[in-house]
């Protein structure tokens, strides 16, 4: 795989009360959830809409993900999630993503596997790079 963009995609998200356990931290789940906003408002930023992925008849898909909790994170704190695609050969692409308090301080690193499926095949498609290529306004931002 390639190397990141230097400066990934951000997005800021304020931790609410009820995403919390009962401990006061931000709950495991609601942090996949944070990867998933900045992931599509990243596809958004470089002009690619779900509905125009349904219409290529493509849909994207995670094969994998990986969480690291670095430090706390309590209700009504602001977090930046970063998010960077990262490209290689073949049927499937890697995500990268920080979470980090307004300061710098490192809260979480999601990394994911991902690829686009063909709707209709169910299956991967040879080159997602060039299926984002041809949707994306934008392709730059997205590492292409």
């Amino acid at each position: 795989m390639t190397s990141a963009p230097l400066e990934p995609f951000s997005v800021s998200v304020t931790a609410r009360g009820y995403e919390t356990d009962s401990q006061g931290h931000v709950n495991t789940a609601v942090y996949m959830q944070y990867a998933e906003h900045a992931r599509w408002s990243l596809c958004q930023a470089a002009g690619i809409e779900q509905a125009d992925l349904l219409a290529a008849g493509v849909g994207p898909v995670n094969l994998e993900t990986t969480m690291r909790f670095r430090r706390e994170l309590r209700a009504g704190q602001e977090v930046l999630v970063g998010c960077a695609f990262v490209w290689g050969e073949g049927k499937t692409f890697k995500v990268v993503q920080e979470l980090r308090l307004a300061d710098g301080t490192l809260v979480a690193e999601v990394d994911s596997v991902g690829g686009l499926m063909d709707l209709k095949e169910r299956r991967l498609v040879p080159d997602p790079r060039e299926s984002f290529r041809t949707l994306a306004s934008d392709a730059a931002l997205l590492g292409l």
